[in-house]
C-alpha cells in the first residue's frame, strides 16, 4: 500500500533533508504507534521497515519505546531455568 502525505514546504523544509528521509521517518513513526496499540506485532513491525529481528531493540530504544518488563516475568523466567536445572 502506498500512502501520500501532504506537508506544507514551509514545514516540510524542517522536518529533513529529503523526501526519502520524510517518507521513512513518517513510516517510522506510523509502525511505532501501531506496536505501541498492539495493532502489529513486532515481527509485522520488522518486515514493514525491513529491520532484521537483531536491530530490533536498539530502533525501539531510539524511538522511546520498552518493553514492559516486571519482577513477575522475572520470576516467571528464573523459575522455568530452575526446572530445567539451569
Amino acid at each position: 500500500m502506498e500512502v501520500t502525505l501532504h506537508i506544507p514546504d514551509e514545514i516540510a523544509t524542517h522536518l529533513g533533508k529529503g523526501e526519502s528521509d520524510i517518507s521513512r521517518r513518517a513510516l517510522e513513526a506510523l509502525a511505532v504507534d501501531l506496536l505501541k496499540t498492539g495493532r502489529i506485532t513486532e515481527a509485522q513491525l520488522c518486515e514493514m521497515l525491513g529491520l532484521h529481528r537483531m536491530e530490533l531493540d536498539g530502533f525501539l530504544k531510539a524511538h522511546g519505546v520498552y518493553h514492559d518488563y516486571t519482577m513477575d516475568d522475572l520470576e516467571r523466567e528464573l523459575e522455568g531455568l530452575r526446572r530445567l536445572g539451569i
